[in-house]
């Protein structure tokens, strides 16, 4: 790591508590994110994982703390400054069967935000760019004028990220984006992320509680418990020598796959990220 100046997200001391709650969901959480760099936000369901993603993203607001993209303030930013931070700042949920409108097409679902941030006011350029993001995400031009509920779950992702594209943000946050896909397109879906992160120069905060999928993913690690952050560090010292109990008994409680079946699981993998 070396200056403040690839600082890209950085936060310090967040916290949110709801009424009529004991403890916390998100207690003095904080963290940065530089240029280029993914981090692994993990920890069991329930400890406050997502709604950290949400007071980042501005779609919670939160008690305490604060939040910079680059030198801005987000959780101080005016209604039109929000928008614009939200350009810089995209999300990508869990359950693409729920995050897209199912009344909306692709061209719509998905140009929608070059639309809202002025970027391809004219229909004709709007669509172009649309084609060329559905090409991005392995999509064909053909499915523009489809609606959702005629994609598998995959491809419903995979729009959910071209629509997080367009509006060419230096951030992505992902929550927990895999986690309702089946194994094998689980691949080939972190195999376009990692694509796109290299292809874009894109930062990333992924939410996961699968923690073989961080380890493929991130290059830092930060284990959260309870609403607090409990270790952080980068991938192979975390993986490799766990400071924290928490963390040592999260990777011990993964299951220990035969040898075989976690050859043709990395077999997968290779596969999928070379055909990506």
């Amino acid at each position: 790591m070396t200056g403040r100046s690839e600082v890209l997200l950085e936060v310090d001391g967040l916290v949110q508590r709801y009424p009529g709650t004991r403890n916390a969901a998100v207690d003095d959480v904080s963290f940065q994110i530089r240029i280029g760099e993914t981090l692994g936000l993990v920890g069991e369901s329930g400890c406050g994982k997502s709604t950290t993603a949400r007071c980042i993203a501005g779609l919670t607001r939160p008690t305490g703390g604060t939040v910079r993209l680059g030198t801005r303030d987000v959780l101080s930013a005016s209604r039109s400054a929000l928008k614009s931070l939200r350009r810089d700042m995209q999300m990508v949920f869990q359950d693409p069967y729920s995050s897209l409108n199912p009344r909306m097409t692709v061209a719509d679902l998905v140009g929608e935000g070059l639309l809202v941030h002025g970027l391809r006011p004219e229909r004709r350029a709007r669509r172009d760019r649309v084609v060329e993001l559905l090409d991005m995400v392995g999509l064909p031009a053909s499915s523009l004028e489809r609606r959702p509920r005629s994609f598998s779950g995959g491809q419903r992702q995979r729009i959910a990220i071209a629509r997080a594209l367009a509006v060419e943000p230096r951030l992505l946050i992902c929550d927990e984006p895999v986690s309702s896909l089946d194994v094998s397109v689980q691949a080939q879906v972190l195999n376009l992320f990692k694509k796109l992160r290299t292809q874009l120069g894109l930062s990333m905060l992924f939410i996961a509680h699968d923690l073989a999928v961080v380890r493929y993913l991130c290059d830092q690690v930060a284990v959260m418990q309870s609403g607090r952050i409990v270790e952080i560090g980068s991938r192979d010292q975390v993986y490799g020598a766990p400071r924290h109990h928490y963390t040592r008994e999260l990777l011990a409680a993964v299951p220990v796959p035969d040898p075989p079946v976690e050859r043709e699981r990395m077999r997968t993998f290779r596969i999928s990220e070379e055909s990506t």
